[in-house]
């Protein structure tokens, strides 16, 4: 043992710990940035491989192939070369979800200099990426401090709504188009936009319009964790601004919503464009989905690398003969919402045009859902219900998180659209009830059981934003339950 201790650890302890410090700065930023979309066991262990697992065995194999070699030179110029390239490389990962041709052949570039230059240094250069990672350790901690420690009792009813019984089981099409404004805003501030060509499309095909409805959150899975669990989370738990603890499990593996469907004998469907739920591998909680996590999900990526057509399962879906209502959440990524970052943005009027033409498109597209829904199943309910709004006059989303009370740019980002069919016959549409995504299902369900009791339980039709410039952080209502424009830190 002392021979293999003598001969083993001291030959392949450098290039051990050189592999090591290589990946580990690239993983705890990831992690530190992409929490919640890589938070599963299976990514974990993936990107340890990735990102640690594969420097140490190539600087190993390097170490074992020259271990008779008299001299180290040009094994210290390949240990400098592969630290260099890699890490470049993971940190291309790491800022792009991605990996392109040119960084990489930059990276390369850089790797093949480091060799022939800074191969002496190499010691040095390894002493720094471990600082890095210390660095790099500091602000993981907390949100891996936060994730161990959340609490999910914000979703607990304060009724017995879960569990509702039906007395009526239509089946239940719930639409989501990505970014969608409401009629009544669409022709204001910044859009002036005409759209009564499929406003009055939805009219002709009975379904109820809600003029002035509202999303209560920002972003797509901030406002649908909200929503499938029919209460405010206050953008409380969450990592970024966008992001919310365990939203994409809330939203496809276990939420209220989901849980009293199926307690009353329906099946479930999720079919999405893109899978920007299922990237962090959550379990899948509905029936059907379109997508599979083990085929069609990558363990880079922020769930926009594949896009699949909706149109062609939900035909099949409808055909199924089962004897169970059905319940779809379709999910259409459009029109979506001008240009997140600064960088990305062409300016307020290009990024107007981008998504009206993209709003066009989006027409014809719930135009041919809604027709194949309604030829096929007359007396479903219909769901249109947008996540949020486009952000058009903004010159980018991330301006949201600075202070402003201005009304037009609020409802650019807050207005959503809601339109529902009814089932033939039906005499209370909710015009009273029906303001804000996030009690849409509270006063489905206490439709299909008849039981109004269920209704005094709504929550606040308020608008919620995180401020990060211009006033103190923190989480403020800016629109509050009457639509009145407000800016109160909570």
């Amino acid at each position: 043992m002392s021979v293999f201790n003598t001969k083993f650890i001291q030959q392949f302890k450098f290039p051990i710990a050189l592999g090591i410090a290589t990946g580990l700065y690239p993983l705890f930023f990831y992690y530190t940035n992409n929490f919640t979309l890589v938070n599963s066991v299976k990514q974990l262990l993936f990107f340890v491989a990735l990102f640690v697992a594969v420097p140490v065995c190539i600087f190993s194999f390097i170490q074992f192939a020259t271990r008779n070699k008299p001299t180290p030179l040009w094994r210290n110029r390949l240990f400098t070369f592969f630290n260099v390239t890699l890490f470049l490389l993971y940190i291309q990962i790491c800022l792009l979800a991605d990996v392109t041709l040119v960084y990489s052949v930059l990276g390369v570039v850089i790797g093949l200099a480091a060799a022939y230059f800074l191969y002496k240094f190499l010691r040095k250069i390894m002493a720094l990426q471990y600082i890095l990672a210390v660095v790099g350790l500091v602000s993981l901690v907390p949100i891996v401090y936060k994730q161990l420690s959340y609490d999910s009792d914000w979703m607990n009813q304060p009724d017995a709504i879960i569990d509702v019984s039906f007395q009526q089981k239509p089946n239940v099409y719930f639409i989501q188009p990505d970014g969608y404004l409401n009629f009544s805003e669409i022709g204001n501030g910044a859009y002036r936009h005409n759209n009564d060509a499929f406003k009055s499309y939805l009219e002709a095909n009975r379904f109820t319009l809600y003029d002035d409805f509202r999303s209560n959150y920002t972003a797509t899975l901030l406002s649908n964790a909200s929503m499938f669990s029919m209460k405010h989370h206050y953008n409380s738990y969450g990592f970024s601004l966008s992001e919310v603890i365990n939203g994409r499990e809330i939203v496809i593996t276990k939420n209220p919503v989901l849980d009293i469907f199926k307690n009353n004998g329906y099946k479930t469907y999720f079919l999405p464009e893109w899978p920007f739920f299922l990237t962090s591998f959550a379990e899948m909680g509905y029936d059907e989905c379109n997508f599979s996590l083990e085929e069609d999900v990558s363990f880079v990526g922020k769930g926009y690398y594949k896009q699949k057509d909706i149109e062609a399962p939900l035909q099949k879906f409808i055909a199924e003969e089962i004897n169970q209502p059905k319940y779809f959440f379709l999910q259409v990524f459009s029109p979506g919402h001008v240009e997140f970052f600064e960088k990305d943005s062409e300016g307020v009027e290009e990024e107007r045009k981008q998504w009206l033409a993209r709003l066009e498109e989006t027409n014809t597209k719930l135009e041919r859902l809604i027709n194949t829904i309604v030829a096929n199943d007359s007396e479903a309910i219909i769901a249109i219900l947008s996540d949020h709004g486009g952000y058009v006059g903004f010159e980018y989303m991330e301006q949201i998180h600075s202070k402003t009370t201005d009304r037009d740019k609020l409802y650019s980002g807050f207005s959503t659209q809601m339109a529902i069919r009814w089932p033939e016959g039906t005499t209370n549409f909710y015009k009273d009830k029906l303001k804000t995504n996030v009690n849409f299902f509270r006063v489905l369900f206490s439709e299909l059981s008849g039981d109004t009791s269920y209704l005094e339980y709504l929550e606040e039709d308020a608008s919620f934003v995180t401020i990060e410039k211009d006033a103190p952080k923190g989480v403020y209502r800016c629109i509050n339950s009457e639509g009145e424009v407000v800016f109160e830190k909570l």
